[in-house]
């Protein structure tokens, strides 16, 4: 059944596209955006909703999370999850590909990432041309990078040649197995087991080199070093089919977070030095770095609250994924339209979506939010699976107001006036 039509007045209508934010009026008919600008009138029977001046942007979509969650997606105002392969069991056979593409339904666009070997072991490709038929949008390594090169080389000949992105982890398999985080003062003075923030950086240069033989498209779905952005930036610069992506951790903490063995702040990747975390910032205001996105992972509190070196790395990220991207314009290191586009533009491009635009026939995935209402991250009040999160107490601003998915409102703010 079609919802009725809906229009949205009084809003500055942020269009990543086109990279503008105006004020003006937005209007919705069967599921698609109808029209845009100032002073549109309502059609009968349509529903009215009064934005008050607030941001209106497409519906968020987060390019990389490790559990279909559909209320951390609802309220972080994510429409759209790119499901990684790293299910139980992994999704290396189309019947999984196709029951994951349904997990969401009718409240989450689930768009799974095809395993690039059997069982994610590394060693015999799956069968991506069949998991692509299923609904697989892209193809990926999973939490780990392929350690065989032989290997590599024939998944991006294999995926490049279906016209499927490959994701790859990038850390070298070797250089990271048993260890908890990234060589340096920290790691030195907590004694834990950690490997050298080039193991990013080789995993990197590895893949690139292999996608450039082949010509394939690669998407690094992580990078969390000064290293790997240069890398990246270079590849672009050669023109190479890459893009990447990075998550908010990895723009607002160092390893200093490690301090007191905080078990909330393992991650996947480990958090890196200051430095590398001004230059993921830079690099993700540049451009270079594409996308950021939530690498929702969320675990319980017993994985979490065990010795540091014992607990499960991961974070409950996809709530957060826009007040966390909002502290960085915020401190005025990034711009609220670059922001924007990098969750909802960059990867509705790159996986070959439909969204991620605020423009006639689109369609109409929206998200309504307040960029300055201030609040409070408290980790055991999160929605979702589970609620950690490094970020705990931390004060953030950027509130979601409305949520709508294929033109019916999945979310509304108590504020939001309604009508109709």
């Amino acid at each position: 059944m079609t919802p009725p039509d809906l229009l949205v007045t009084n809003a500055r209508l942020l269009d990543p596209e086109a990279g503008t934010l105006v004020a003006g009026d937005l209007l919705v008919r069967e599921r698609r955006i109808a029209a845009l600008g100032p002073g549109l009138a309502a059609p009968e029977g349509a529903r009215v909703i009064d934005a008050r001046g607030h941001v209106l942007a497409p519906a968020l979509i987060d390019s990389c999370v490790f559990r279909a969650d559909i209320a951390a997606a609802t309220a972080g105002g994510i429409a759209t999850m790119l499901l990684m392969p790293d299910q139980t069991p992994p999704l290396d056979d189309p019947a999984l590909v196709e029951r994951a593409e349904r997990l969401g339904k009718p409240r989450l666009w689930v768009r799974p990432l095809a395993a690039a070997t059997r069982r994610l072991e590394g060693r015999e490709l799956a069968d991506l041309a069949l998991m692509q038929a299923a609904g697989a949008v892209g193809v990926a390594t999973g939490r780990g990078s392929i350690a065989d090169t032989a290997v590599m080389l024939r998944l991006l000949r294999y995926a490049g040649g279906l016209g499927l992105v490959t994701v790859s982890h990038p850390e070298d398999a070797a250089l990271v197995a048993g260890t908890v985080a990234t060589e340096g003062d920290m790691a030195t003075r907590l004694g834990l087991p950690a490997a050298p923030a080039a193991a990013e950086a080789l995993a990197i240069a590895r893949d690139l080199r292999l996608a450039a033989l082949t010509g394939a498209p690669l998407h690094i779905p992580c990078v969390t070093t000064a290293e790997g952005v240069a890398l990246v930036r270079a590849a672009k610069a050669a023109e190479q089919d890459v893009t990447a992506a990075t998550a908010p951790p990895y723009c607002l903490l160092s390893d200093a977070a490690l301090a007191g063995y905080r078990s909330f702040a393992r991650l996947s990747p480990p958090l890196r030095a200051d430095a590398d975390r001004r230059a993921v910032v830079a690099a993700l205001a540049d451009g270079t770095i594409d996308m950021l996105a939530s690498r929702h992972d969320p675990r319980s509190s017993d994985e979490k609250r065990q010795p540091f070196a014992e607990a499960a790395p991961g974070d409950a990220g996809a709530a957060l994924l826009l007040p966390l991207g909002l502290s960085l314009v915020h401190q005025g290191l990034l711009s609220l339209e670059r922001l924007v586009a990098a969750v909802t533009l960059a990867p509705a491009r790159r996986f070959g979506l439909p969204g991620g635009r605020l423009q006639p026939d689109a369609p109409a995935d929206l998200l309504l939010f307040d960029p300055d209402a201030p609040w409070r991250v408290e980790s055991d009040r999160l929605p979702g699976l589970a609620g950690n999160t490094p970020f705990d107490g931390l004060g953030v601003q950027g509130r979601v107001l409305l949520l709508v998915k294929g033109g019916e409102i999945l979310h509304s703010a108590p504020e939001v006036p309604c009508h109709g």
